[in-house]
């Protein structure tokens, strides 16, 4: 299996995995858990799970170089806030509506990489564009009240979560997605549940109903999955491309928030959502090539000195390409980034 198809197929399921988050966590905040109960447990299980899965399957995946390490850090806490962020925001609006206001990460994406000096080319541009009229139509609640709150939180969630992504995408260049999963969500947990004890009640815990904890689970395990596949096509695709892609989870929500939750959206957010899934669908000749180690910017920071043997090890891809030392110069160059 090529690169391109493995991470078309990582991608997809991310999107698949992702859409069932904003649901599930609805679910859970309706059933009596606070919307930073939500976002502190899932975190926390779902790296705890992957830290147990990974200790026991494949423990030399554990291993991840200093500044590696770091660039996880700086991504999970970012991501961490805008977790926050999301949570705090379903509990003020529609699932469906905060997962279509999400889903302009992508806008967001092409802006932290054109600050890198990597900005999006051709085909790529012409899909960003189209999400843009797509953001104005899907706040239009069709003569309900919006709560603009709600709508701003989720907005600087998808901005904060789109900046997690090149931080990853560089990471990634020497490690395996499951190591940078893993540390990115043990990042996560040291600033989700901080503030949820900080801020929130451990007797939110105690006053939810017991059934409440099985959309809990449920979030827990897509997060998991998610979060894994996500990395897998960041990888193999790039952040651009993957972010793209994942406008799929639009479906997912939709779909399932219409089925469960019984929510409903307005002709002009419909509108705005068939534009986001027309940007999707362009995928299928959008050849953008996947992502390459390159002298960058603000990123350039994140690249290891020297190639590590276990860094050898428990990559697909080679070491870098373009640095200083003779070993490295004779490496093979990737292709150009998307």
């Amino acid at each position: 299996m090529n690169q391109r198809i493995r991470g078309l197929r990582a991608a997809g399921l991310s999107a698949v995995f992702l859409g069932l988050a904003p649901v599930f966590g609805k679910q859970a905040i309706l059933m009596g858990f606070s919307p930073l109960a939500v976002a502190s447990l899932r975190t926390l299980m779902a790296a705890l799970l992957l830290l147990l899965v990974i200790a026991i399957i494949q423990p030399k995946n554990l291993y991840i170089y200093p500044a590696g390490l770091l660039g996880c850090l700086l991504a999970g806490g970012i991501n961490g806030l805008g977790s926050l962020l999301f949570y705090g925001s379903l509990a003020r609006i529609d699932a469906s509506l905060g997962q279509l206001l999400n889903s302009t990460y992508p806008v967001f994406v092409a802006l932290w990489f054109t600050l890198d000096f990597q900005p999006p080319k051709g085909l790529t541009v012409f899909r960003l564009v189209l999400t843009l009229p797509a953001i104005y139509l899907l706040t239009q609640a069709g003569g309900r009240e919006l709560d603009m709150v709600g709508v701003a939180m989720m907005l600087g969630a998808a901005a904060l979560y789109a900046l997690h992504l090149p931080i990853n995408q560089r990471v990634l260049y020497e490690m395996p997605a499951p190591t940078v999963t893993l540390y990115t969500l043990l990042s996560m947990s040291a600033v989700v549940v901080p503030a949820f004890l900080l801020f929130d009640s451990i007797d939110t815990l105690q006053t939810a109903s017991a059934a409440a904890w099985w959309p809990l689970i449920g979030l827990t395990v897509v997060t998991f999955f998610s979060r894994v596949t996500l990395f897998m096509g960041v990888k193999h695709l790039g952040g651009m491309q993957t972010a793209l892609i994942g406008l799929g989870e639009l479906l997912v929500t939709v779909f399932v928030a219409y089925v469960w939750l019984g929510e409903r959206l307005s002709p002009q957010q419909w509108v705005g959502a068939v534009l986001l899934m027309s940007s999707i669908l362009l995928v299928l000749v959008d050849k953008s090539p996947p992502p390459r180690r390159r002298k960058t910017r603000w990123l350039r920071w994140l690249t290891p000195p020297t190639p590590h043997p276990e860094m050898l090890q428990n990559t697909e891809t080679p070491p870098p390409a373009a640095e200083t030392t003779s070993q490295e110069k004779h490496s093979k160059p990737g292709r150009d980034l998307a």
